[in-house]
């Protein structure tokens, strides 16, 4: 009888269970099968280290059961920014495939705040340029050989530690970032300009010698970022004493 008992309880028990998984577990299944989201995806074809513009996204409405996390769903927080791999029309965007700055060249020059400014000089014999070798974040000193026509080859004060942050070809192409094409002649062309963060005082003195056609880069460090900081921070330094703030020299009279 017990034996019966337990078979009847068991048969209860799964009538009961069949019911609830009837009326309420597969309606809710059902239910977020068909829940709608709004979702943004690509609108054709691009490149790692494009810029997201309005024609390159839009936002459409697909069903919103098992999808990613991270997928995107307000256009707004795309554009602007910039694909981190390549991409098909159709696909999903996900934060993980996008970057506020740019993936590589030119990068640098997304972090100019109005302190400093960028420029380039030519490197007009292989050897002025530390025959190739300069890589962003070098810190290098400039020897101007007969420096203001007077006969002397100097390292001015103001430019005795300069931040290099770009070495281009004559291709355009950044020789020290993955973007040259490593595998043709693009890529293996030599610096023909280097890019320097400088002030607007270093900046003048720059442009008189490459009218001059006349300098060259030693380097000075290479090495991590706060060390290197401690070399631009001292030449900060003297260029404070050299080009003393207009309210300072007004102050001092």
């Amino acid at each position: 009888m017990s034996f019966l008992k337990n078979r009847t309880v068991l048969g209860v028990l799964c009538i009961v269970l069949s019911l609830f998984i009837s009326f309420a577990v597969t309606p809710l299944f059902n239910s977020s099968l068909s829940q709608k989201t709004d979702i943004v995806r690509v609108t054709k074809d691009v490149k790692a280290g494009d810029q997201i513009t309005k024609d390159m996204v839009q936002t459409m409405e697909v069903g919103s059961y098992n999808l990613p996390a991270n997928v995107l769903k307000n256009k707004d927080n795309v554009i602007g920014k910039y694909f981190m791999a390549d991409m098909k029309a159709g696909d999903y965007i996900l934060n993980t495939k996008l970057t506020d700055v740019p993936a590589a060249e030119n990068a640098y020059l997304y972090n100019l705040n109005g302190e400093k400014q960028a420029i380039s000089v030519t490197i007009k014999n292989f050897s002025n340029g530390l025959s190739g070798k300069l890589i962003s974040g070098d810190i290098v000193s400039v020897i101007a050989p007969d420096y203001k026509k007077q006969g002397t080859t100097v390292i001015p004060a103001e430019l005795q530690y300069v931040e290099v942050i770009g070495v281009t070809a004559s291709t355009g192409y950044d020789t020290n970032t993955s973007t040259a094409d490593q595998s043709t002649d693009k890529g293996k062309q030599l610096p023909s300009t280097v890019t320097l963060l400088v002030s607007p005082e270093q900046s003048k003195i720059f442009a008189e010698l490459e009218a001059d056609g006349k300098l060259h880069l030693s380097l000075v460090y290479r090495g991590s970022k706060e060390n290197a900081a401690k070399f631009t921070e001292a030449q900060d330094k003297v260029l404070a004493k050299l080009y003393p703030p207009a309210s300072s020299s007004q102050g001092g009279k």
